[in-house]
């Protein structure tokens, strides 16, 4: 067993990484304890186990007595004497009490306790290299899927991206090559679990900067990310130098960078605007190509009231409110967007006056007044010299109320003359 142990322990330390000392140690715990259990001493039991040669061999401390009541604890001056000449009675001497088949025990148990340390060096191994990752992008391999998570190769490890933070408009297959964001190493009480993310806000962050050198040098900041993974992100960037364009930096030559990022997010649609501090311009930023009549702010109550014509009003809510949502959460606002009636309001007022001008001036009815200013027919003046077959060409109404405005247009004329 000892040729075989020693070249066990050699190979483990070169492919696993593992100290001999470390495997020691665990061998000699789990012998000592198979060795209780067989070993007639129960004081200060000890084992040894030479780490050259792998030999093991067990001792104990016992007890110089006259007469021996407790064999356990105790040895008779006759036997003593034949590990140590001058010993005395009351005197406490190391014997040896290494079973005879203590080499057919240890083999097993020092396997057994070989496994279990190779195991939990392992999963050491696993949290010393990733607990630094946490904010990084790994790439791997799917290797099988428990329940809706997918179970990820990162080579010597395995990582799991629970279906929470799985992109749920994305389908993966065992062979797959993906990558993803670390969200957490967690030492757990089954070892290290190395939670991944592709849905993380993050992951888009970590792309831009791989992507975008100004980025990974700080000229360029990303000050807000909101996203909606699968569908749409918005990113907000900043830079103090005001000879780079933070925009243009992020889209690149041709859109050359931002179509990389977008190609890894599966054709996510992604949005890239300038950040502001100021509130009314960032939300007009973010809200582009929408274009706007007004933008309200409510400091106390932190809410950004937004008008917009009726032509504007789905391309600034976005499909399913998705442009409202991912603005506000940029923002940190609460977003309000509605139609903007002024405009209308305003028209329908000018309308209504024009009706009752004409009411007044020719003693028609409001239907008629307001068919007459649908029809262009808005002032007064307009029917000098108009016959009632002319207006009733131009307008649907009653042939009297025609007659009755032809004679009070022309009774005008004749008057202003």
């Amino acid at each position: 067993m000892n040729a075989e142990f020693i070249a066990m322990l050699e190979y483990l330390e070169k492919e696993k990484g593992i100290k001999r000392e470390v495997l020691i140690e665990a061998v000699q715990n789990a012998l000592l304890s198979a060795a209780k259990k067989s070993v007639e001493a129960g004081r200060n039991l000890e084992l040894i186990m030479d780490p050259k040669t792998g030999a093991v061999a067990a001792r104990a401390q016992l007890i110089v007595v006259d007469r021996v009541n407790n064999k356990h604890d105790e040895i008779a001056l006759s036997k003593a004497k034949a590990v140590k000449a001058d010993v005395q009675i009351g005197e406490e001497i190391w014997v040896d009490v290494t079973p005879k088949d203590l080499g057919r025990i240890g083999a097993q148990t020092a396997r057994q306790a070989i496994m279990q340390r190779i195991r939990q060096a392992e999963k050491q191994m696993i949290y010393d290299e990733f607990r630094d990752r946490a904010g990084e992008i790994v790439g791997g391999v799917v290797r099988r899927f428990e329940r809706q998570d997918v179970v990820i190769d990162l080579g010597k490890f395995e990582a799991t991206m629970p279906n929470r933070e799985r992109v749920q408009s994305e389908d993966y297959a065992i062979g797959d090559r993906i990558r993803a964001y670390v969200v957490a190493v967690d030492n757990t009480s089954r070892g290290p679990e190395i939670v991944l993310s592709r849905s993380h806000p993050n992951f888009v962050r970590r792309l831009f900067e791989t992507e975008v050198a100004e980025i990974a040098d700080h000229t360029v900041e990303i000050k807000a990310i909101a996203r909606e993974a699968g569908f749409r992100t918005k990113v907000a960037v900043y830079s103090a130098n005001d000879k780079v364009d933070p925009v243009g930096a992020c889209v690149g030559m041709k859109g050359a960078r931002v179509k990389n990022i977008v190609r890894e997010l599966n054709n996510e649609k992604v949005d890239i605007i300038r950040w502001s501090d100021n509130v009314r311009e960032l939300v007009q930023e973010a809200l582009k190509p929408a274009k706007l009549r007004s933008v309200t702010l409510n400091e106390s109550k932190k809410t950004v009231e937004v008008r917009v014509d009726n032509d504007q009003l789905s391309l600034a809510i976005g499909k399913r409110g998705q442009n409202a949502r991912l603005t506000a959460r940029l923002c940190g606002w609460e977003i309000n967007i509605e139609e903007d009636t002024s405009a209308k309001e305003a028209f329908d007022a000018s309308k209504s006056g024009a009706a009752g001008a004409l009411e007044k001036a020719f003693g028609i009815t409001t239907q008629t007044a307001n068919v007459l200013v649908a029809e262009g027919l808005n002032t007064p003046d307009i029917f000098a010299g108009m016959t009632a077959e002319d207006i009733l060409g131009a307008a649907s109404i009653d042939a009297t109320e025609a007659a009755k405005i032809a004679a009070k247009a022309n009774e005008q004329a004749v008057a202003s003359q």
